[in-house]
């Protein structure tokens, strides 16, 4: 009996000494827990700031803008002086609520403040991803962080403030109606170009209060407050675009709108305006703002800013004159004379060596809604015409390519054909439709002659061009599916800034130069935050030697004279180089020119892209770019290119840029990479004895008294066309033309017609006998015959000179080839080429695609 009470009064024992182990364990975990409630208490709470601080978080951030000088451009203020009005709920439209809902918190109204499905969702989102790329904030969430912690807080992306903000949040959705935290949201929201707030917002981008918006300009504006510069519809229109498409999307999803009423809504042409304020060189401030914001986001809701940028102001001055005066000239022209309809132009100036910008204007008055002056055309990708043409042809010059092209080297200015990525026939012409048969490069580049570029192009490769201008600060021309040939004659898009930009490697020795806004910022302290310092010594992108041929080139009147005559606008009193391009149906022109001290771009045209009447890159543009360089060097010392080390001059035959021979009729002096000279004679003009009784060519039975010497001019086949247009007399037999750049081999066997891949269509109104074409072919020397083949079947022979021959047009897609049989019995092929015949198409039936000739 006594042992079993021992081990009753053990097991309690022990049961009560577990007890206590664990009454031990839970104090502990439970003084944990209080500890760590006060902590958690403590990091969320205790610097909270108070709901009634609302009205101090709406204050808006204050900084002073100025030129290099010192000269205020624009001070941004608070909201009762700076683009800030508050509108009422009742004054916003209904579509700008849904949108912003639809875009921001589709929950908003059935949620307290905080939406757990999104944060949950952003967590898988962050989860999946491996970083935070989705935040899951609420409205209500958006405006505790804006207006109630401070920038330091409200940069973070860091677990403490976002439960600062969901409690702050819930706080605020606890004292204010869900009307008046959307207000809240729609008055304070940044949606760029320094616009706070929807009606601020709406008098900038649409020169209209907010209340008269529709739908389509609701559901641009709601889509800009995520990335107010990314989806800038004056700077990026494209892109301002798309992302109305996603939020007109976003409101049928949510059941605001049906697909109908979205799609009439994106299909809405928009028109941009401004409403007026005081703002000097308003683009350019407008792009240094979306700097600071971008790289300052915290620093500048701090106030006090001051920012001193690379602006010239009287530069700023001469420019906006300078364009406006010559706007107006084009639309109001003497009594008979063309009305030209040309709206607006831009113009960007920066130093070559820095690339800091002195000048910028994005239009010629930033206030006309009339013109779209809002948008800024020294940012807004246009078609550059012809000034890719240097870059194209500095990349023929490159002295460590085999056989690289000089200055002299000749090229032939006379129609052909070329074979596009697509596998169509692309056959370039000349401004005016002319041909000016051989060339040299020199004058092909000053005199901007097309097909010669192009031929360029062809032998370089597209790659090589678009590798060349991405690398020297060109952002556009990205998408090679809709690049081809056509990019040297201005076959896609730029911007004047980042062109202007790309220039400045002519005149710098080849080096890329990165355009600088801002040259110091200092906090509201006056202590420096940030002071603009030159890059890096680099590389230069391109050979300072083949900068300087090109620069030699732009610079060289007598080289555009046949183009542009003398006293053109490209002549400024000092030494300067300068191109100009014109887009088809004269959309754009443009000037762009430099000096060794300031390289200038000008562009003149249309914001909406319409036509202009008769203005090219020397008549609209050029008196722009002219003036205003007269303008800023007006006192300056006269400053000459500098020519690198590695050039020599020689003395070439004019028109072939070989070796003069006595027989050349024009020698001219041209300036070489070492190395790249020409070693060769002339092989263009060539004297032949002839018969003076027969006119024949004399033989050895011929008298003396009879034999006469006469000097041909002897062109490769390809240009025998525009020999006959400009009386060329033909040598009396075949002789080795001179070789012109381009061709993969001018003295190989090769087909001349028809172009690659062209496409004819018969017709019922001629016979079928007389729908023919021509099948030419070039012939290397002692060709005796040659033989043309269609899907391998022979149609015709030819024993000499001219070698063509007719054939009747017949439904099909064909193959062409030619054989040539040579004087010592071998056999030459050609390489092959394709072309397509179709039969007529009645009008009622379905219509054939395609090009046709």
């Amino acid at each position: 009996m006594i042992a079993h009470w021992r081990q009753r009064l053990l097991r309690w024992y022990t049961a009560w000494q577990t007890w206590r182990r664990w009454q031990k364990a839970l104090s502990l975990v439970g003084a944990l827990l209080v500890i760590a409630a006060l902590w958690l208490y403590l990091w969320i709470f205790a610097d909270l700031p108070a709901i009634d601080q609302l009205q101090a978080g709406m204050m808006l951030p204050s900084t002073r803008i100025l030129d290099r000088n010192g000269k205020l451009l624009y001070e941004v203020i608070d909201k009762d002086g700076g683009r800030h009005t508050a509108v009422s709920i009742s004054q916003i439209p209904q579509a700008l609520i849904q949108a912003t809902i639809a875009t921001e918190d589709r929950n908003f109204y059935s949620t307290p403040g905080v939406d757990p499905v999104g944060i949950v969702r952003a967590l898988w989102i962050n989860l999946q991803g491996g970083e935070v790329r989705a935040g899951g904030s609420t409205i209500t969430q958006q405006v505790a962080r804006n207006l109630l912690l401070d920038p330091e807080q409200r940069s973070a992306r860091t677990l403490q403030r976002k439960l600062k903000e969901m409690v702050l949040a819930l706080q605020l959705a606890s004292r204010t109606s869900k009307d008046d935290v959307l207000a809240l949201y729609l008055n304070q929201s940044y949606y760029g170009n320094l616009a706070y707030g929807v009606q601020a917002a709406a008098r900038v981008y649409f020169n209209k209060d907010v209340q008269s918006l529709d739908l389509a300009e609701c559901a641009m504006l709601a889509g800009l407050t995520q990335l107010p510069g990314s989806h800038d519809p004056l700077t990026n229109p494209a892109a301002a675009k798309d992302r109305q498409k996603v939020v007109l999307g976003l409101m049928v999803t949510a059941g605001y709108l049906t697909p109908a009423q979205a799609d009439a809504a994106a299909d809405e042409p928009l028109q941009y305006g401004s409403g007026r304020f005081d703002m000097r060189a308003p683009h350019f401030v407008l792009m240094v703002w979306d700097q600071l914001q971008r790289d300052y986001p915290d620093l500048i809701y701090k106030g006090g800013l001051e920012v001193t940028t690379t602006l010239d102001l009287n530069w700023q001055n001469a420019a906006e004159e300078i364009a406006r005066r010559q706007i107006d000239k084009l639309n109001n022209p003497p009594p008979g004379e063309t009305l030209h309809h040309a709206s607006n132009a831009a113009l960007v100036a920066l130093d070559p060596q820095t690339g800091q910008v002195r000048a910028l204007l994005g239009s010629v008055d930033y206030f006309d809604e009339q013109i779209n002056g809002a948008i800024n055309l020294a940012w807004v990708p246009r078609q550059p015409g012809s000034t890719l043409k240097p870059f194209t042809y500095a990349l023929t010059f490159d002295p460590t390519k085999p056989d690289a092209w000089t200055p002299a080297t000749m090229i032939l200015d006379v129609t052909t054909p070329f074979i596009t990525q697509r596998l169509q026939s692309y056959t370039p012409s000349n401004y005016g439709l002319v041909e000016h048969g051989p060339v040299s490069i020199r004058e092909a580049l000053a005199s901007s002659y097309n097909i010669p570029a192009v031929i360029a192009l062809d032998h370089i490769g597209l790659p090589a061009l678009l590798d060349l201008l991405h690398k020297l600060g060109i952002s556009t021309l990205n998408d090679t599916s809709r690049l081809d040939l056509s990019v040297t004659l201005g076959g896609g898009e730029i911007r004047l800034l980042e062109l202007t930009a790309a220039y400045a490697a002519f005149a710098n020795g080849g080096h890329a130069v990165q355009p600088s806004l801002i040259l110091e910022v200092k906090d509201q302290d006056g202590n420096s935050i940030y002071q603009w310092q030159p890059p890096p010594p680099t590389a230069p992108i391109i050979d300072p030697r083949v900068a300087y041929l090109i620069t030699d080139i732009l610079s060289d009147n007598n080289a555009r004279l046949p183009a542009f005559g003398d006293h053109s606008a490209l002549q400024i009193g000092y030494p300067a180089a300068a191109k100009t391009g014109t887009t088809t149906d004269f959309r754009d022109n443009w000037t762009m020119g430099f000096t060794p001290t300031v390289v200038v771009g000008t562009w003149v045209g249309n914001a909406d892209n319409t036509p202009m009447v008769k203005v090219t890159g020397i008549s609209g543009a050029g008196p722009i770019w002219n003036e205003f360089m007269r303008t800023i060097l007006r006192g300056q010392p006269e400053r000459a290119f500098e020519a690198p080390d590695g050039l020599v001059r020689a003395e070439v035959c004019g028109v072939s840029g070989l070796l003069p021979t006595p027989y050349c009729p024009t020698r001219k002096i041209d300036v070489f990479i070492d190395g790249t000279a020409p070693t060769e004679p002339d092989t263009m003009f060539q004297a032949f004895t002839l018969d003076s009784a027969t006119g024949l060519l004399a033989t050895d039975d011929t008298p003396f008294e009879r034999r006469v010497e006469r000097v041909y001019q002897v062109l490769p086949q390809e240009a025998r066309a525009w020999a006959l247009q400009h009386h060329i007399e033909e040598p009396p037999l075949a002789a080795a033309p001179v070789i012109a750049k381009g061709a993969d081999s001018q003295t190989a066997l090769r087909l001349l017609k028809p172009d690659p891949y062209t496409r004819y269509q018969l017709t019922p109104e001629i016979p079928l006998e007389s729908q023919q074409i021509r099948l030419a072919a070039a012939v290397p020397p002692d060709t005796a015959a040659i033989t043309f083949w269609l899907d391998d079947q022979p149609v015709g022979s030819i024993a000499g000179d001219p070698w063509w021959v007719m054939w009747a047009l017949t439904p099909g897609q064909h193959t062409l080839r030619v054989t040539a049989e040579m004087g010592d019995g071998t056999i030459q092929q050609s390489d092959p080429i394709q072309f397509t015949v179709v039969s007529f198409v009645p009008p009622d039936d379905e219509p054939t695609s395609g090009d046709y000739k």
